[in-house]
């Protein structure tokens, strides 16, 4: 269900919903910027990004997505790999945005739990509770995606073979954005036959196994 659904249905949760994928979208972006300056590198801390104000984060059409399609993006961290101290920092400073949605998630779960054990959960509580943590594993998972620009693309090679990785980055920087792109525009044009349909899956199933810990 995309947002413009949820605020046509109901304003309130749609609005705390919107705060939310703001929230969502910053953290993994800062999750990105605080890895690489970990690793030695200051590039996204001298943009000013290193910072968890939103509107340094948010990127125009990767909002519009989320409004539309649900699944969307924020400015990509700018990161300079010459500065990095730590070998196979490249794949932390990847890993560290959808690392921070996870974390989220999990968060999201606690607080679920807390509340739902002090009787104080609310049916719009637990709404909001339940979509912020559907968000935030739908980014994790989006994002790990290995094709394009994606954070995946940049964790999957090190998991390959050596030969196998140089076909896939070659293969990836020909055609991996034009792919996703596609899946993308299928999304928006056949939100019946979405191809990230398998994202809502997981997190659900993610999200009901969190909820009945």
């Amino acid at each position: 269900m995309s947002l413009i659904n949820i605020l046509q249905q109901n304003l309130q949760l749609g609005i705390l919903l919107i705060v939310s994928l703001m929230f969502a979208l910053t953290l993994h972006e800062f999750g990105h910027a605080y890895a690489a300056y970990l690793c030695g590198d200051r590039t996204a801390q001298m943009h000013g990004r290193m910072s968890i104000n939103p509107f340094v984060h948010l990127d125009i059409f990767g909002s519009l997505m989320l409004l539309f399609v649900g699944i969307g993006y924020a400015k990509p961290v700018p990161v300079d790999p010459r500065n990095f101290r730590y070998k196979n920092a490249d794949l932390y400073v990847s890993a560290a945005g959808p690392g921070m949605n996870l974390l989220l998630a999990l968060i999201g779960g606690i607080f679920l739990h807390l509340l739902s054990s002090a009787g104080g959960l609310s049916q719009t509580a637990f709404q909001l509770l339940y979509l912020f943590m559907l968000i935030n594993m739908s980014l994790c998972l989006f994002n790990l995606i290995p094709l394009g620009p994606l954070d995946g693309s940049y964790v999957l090679p090190h998991f390959l073979p050596v030969d196998i990785r140089r076909k896939y980055q070659m293969w990836n920087m020909q055609y991996g954005t034009h792919a996703i792109m596609g899946m993308l525009l299928l999304s928006i044009f056949l939100p019946s036959w979405s191809p990230f349909s398998w994202i809502s899956r997981l997190s659900q199933g993610f999200i009901g196994m969190i909820i009945s810990v």
